[in-house]
């Protein structure tokens, strides 16, 4: 939602080791300038068939974002069709930026995270391959040798068995290669030399569904819904992924470990935000994030919360749509909306302008918040959804699911993945990232989140770093602004 608090920015000083900031070198960047290769990438993206980033729709999705009353519209989207040269696999997500340059960091990490993932599952799937064929040229050998030359598999296996069972092969797969496109998306963040990073960054929901299985990945406070049937065959709600903010246990016990601070406003006690050891600032209302590197040293992380999905029949779309949507409607609203919508092609759009609706209705005296809506169809044999349903709300954040079932996917002209690499050959890659570029948190580490979830607001200081001028105490007469 909105962004920050209070009219104050940073100042030209460097931080003092009292305010707990590492010292950032000097440079004299232009940040929001666009290099000219920048411009050729974009071309090229903008290109891939398939690729849909703005207003519009396809035959198995419709997308729409709008600019809301606070400045720029920082939300973006993405639907990618045919992902990877797979023509059975599609990739979608919406990242909603916060901060200065919010705007550029969302449409940075739209245009670059599904190219970084694509890569590395890529690799990840020959890595999968070579093992396989080495565990079958080794079928021959007694069992001694076996078990040698298969030791590096026994040992990938036993990392997760539960999870290796539950789950087909592919999510293991994509597992690994969401965290590793993540963690390499944060750092080219990190040295990006047009793009200041610092304190302003993003949310994102990411899914990639392949034939019926679907996988997710989720920083930040983005949702992802899924309208299904149940047994009565009425038309139910799902929430596919957990709001990840600073009030959730797990989250708020890795902020305090790395001497992070969270805490409420007394003038919203239910907001809880993620503040520097020694300053009241930012005021993060997110655990997770893309960026805003001034709070990584103390336990804000990009890391995923990853789950994993079987598709069946009864599975008819998703809906994925930053929190300009969450705050004023409820998952049970959303499907609704999208359901009763005449066409596939407007679901986005009925659901965002009734979401600005609910904006002017509910807080007529706040600043309407930007809105990016995905909507994908995973059934594609009905142009139309039927409005004569009977609609329950089932709000549950889970992390993984099984059920049984089947989803037919379009097949489409491929992109080349040739194409894609060319892209990707932007030279920020991980092994050229400097040791002081590496986070404190373990990307490693499966963080898992927990229920309970309040939509929040986003963003409230710049931090303002004077040296050896502390301020303990929370601001209590701060206005929000985005």
């Amino acid at each position: 939602m909105g962004s920050c608090l209070s009219a104050e920015s940073r100042s030209p000083h460097s931080p003092s080791a009292a305010t707990g900031v590492r010292k950032r070198k000097s440079s004299k960047k232009r940040y929001g300038s666009q290099s000219s290769f920048d411009y050729r990438r974009e071309d090229h993206l903008h290109r891939i068939p398939g690729r849909l980033f703005f207003n519009g729709a396809s035959e198995i999705a419709s997308l729409f974002t709008q600019q809301g009353k606070k400045g720029t519209n920082q939300d973006a989207m993405i639907v990618w069709e045919n992902f990877g040269s797979r023509n059975d696999t599609i990739f979608c997500g919406v990242f909603d930026g916060h901060g200065p340059y919010g705007h550029m960091v969302a449409k940075r990490v739209r245009d670059s995270l599904p190219l970084k993932l694509s890569l590395q599952w890529e690799m990840n799937t020959k890595n999968e391959e070579v093992l396989r064929e080495i565990s079958l040229n080794s079928s021959s050998m007694n069992s001694e040798d076996v078990s040698f030359a298969s030791a590096d598999e026994e040992s990938r296996a036993s990392i997760d068995l539960e999870g290796t069972e539950k789950h087909p092969e592919i999510f293991q797969t994509m597992k690994e290669s969401l965290l590793k496109a993540f963690r390499v998306m944060d750092r080219e963040l990190r040295v990006h030399t047009t793009i200041d990073c610092f304190c302003s960054g993003t949310t994102a929901v990411t899914l990639v569904k392949q034939g019926q299985l679907l996988v997710i990945g989720n920083v930040g406070d983005s949702r992802a819904v899924l309208g299904t049937r149940d047994e009565d065959n009425s038309l139910i709600a799902v929430q596919l992924t957990v709001d990840l903010k600073p009030n959730l246990p797990a989250e708020a016990e890795r902020i305090r470990k790395c001497r992070g601070r969270v805490f409420a406003l007394q003038d919203e006690p239910e907001v809880a935000r993620v503040w520097l050891p020694n300053s009241n600032s930012p005021g993060l209302a997110m655990a997770r994030a893309f960026g805003d590197f001034c709070l990584k040293d103390f336990g804000l992380i990009s890391v995923p919360d990853i789950s994993f999905r079987r598709l069946n029949d009864k599975d008819e779309f998703i809906v994925v749509a930053t929190d300009g949507i969450w705050d004023v409607l409820s998952n049970r609203e959303v499907i609704d909306i999208v359901a009763s919508s005449p066409t596939h092609s407007t679901a986005a759009r009925s659901l965002v302008e009734t979401a600005v609706r609910a904006w002017k209705t509910k807080y007529p005296t706040s600043k309407i918040d930007d809105c990016a809506v995905v909507c994908l169809f995973l059934n594609r044999s009905r142009n139309k959804m039927p409005s004569d349903f009977n609609a329950k709300g089932k709000d549950q954040p889970i992390s993984a699911y099984q059920v049984g079932g089947d989803a037919k996917e379009k097949e489409d002209s491929p992109a080349n993945l040739k194409t894609v690499k060319d892209i990707l050959s932007d030279g920020s890659t991980e092994d050229q990232l400097s040791a002081e570029d590496e986070p404190l948190i373990d990307p490693e580490i499966e963080w898992s989140a927990l229920e309970g979830v309040t939509r929040v607001n986003t963003l409230l200081n710049l931090p303002r770093f004077v040296p050896r001028e502390v301020d303990k105490k929370a601001p209590v007469e701060t206005k929000t602004r985005k």
